[in-house]
């Protein structure tokens, strides 16, 4: 049996959003058009000091890419979220997100980014800048080749790829609909996405 659907909404193109996911519900979010990258960050909702941890998630899975299977850790090496399922596969760890400065430094161009979009999501729950953290890429890829290079990859997620995340305490989730329009994450068009919270 399916579990419930207990919220659901689209995020526009571009919008950040922000929400306390309960222990054992799901969130899970729909690329609704295909190649959008999506920018996501989490935190312990009881004690946001603790949050999403790149390397101690990358160390754990043993690999960049994120797929089912796999969770999402924290600094203080507990799972946040686990992987329940996922038709994309390979999602992104390293990148990190846009923002105004780094879009002025690599593109010459000022365009505000997820940077911007978390500031404004976490702001209504007491967080800031210093709270940000090199975030998960959901339907982004960075290929790193034999001699180390990486780059931004063309969005190849197809419309209704979607990936279920089952908290693993409560947490808040944080979302930039990525707007990027200088790099090929979104191949240039940021699109709108859905969001849905299930049921435990």
């Amino acid at each position: 049996m399916n579990p419930a659907i207990i919220h659901s909404e689209t995020i526009p193109a571009g919008a950040p959003w922000s929400r306390v996911i309960d222990k054992s519900q799901r969130l899970r979010i729909v690329d609704s058009h295909g190649a959008q990258a999506v920018d996501f960050l989490c935190y312990c909702a009881a004690d946001p000091a603790e949050r999403y941890h790149a390397p101690n998630t990358i160390k754990k899975a043993g690999t960049i890419t994120l797929t089912a299977g796999h969770a999402l850790y924290s600094d203080k090496a507990r799972k946040l979220f686990s992987i329940e399922e996922d038709s994309f596969g390979g999602h992104d760890t390293i990148g990190g997100c846009c923002s105004k400065p780094s879009n002025e430094m690599l593109y010459g161009v000022g365009n505000d980014g997820c940077r911007e979009n978390f500031l404004t999501a976490l702001a209504g729950h007491g967080l800031g800048w210093k709270d940000i953290v090199p975030n998960v890429n959901w339907f982004m890829t960075v290929p790193v080749d034999t001699t180390g290079g990486a780059h931004v990859a063309l969005g190849t997620s197809r419309a209704g790829d979607f990936v279920t995340l089952r908290a693993e305490m409560d947490v808040l989730a944080v979302i930039s609909n990525c707007p990027q329009v200088l790099n090929p994450c979104n191949n240039f068009n940021p699109t709108d996405i859905k969001i849905e919270v299930l049921a435990p």
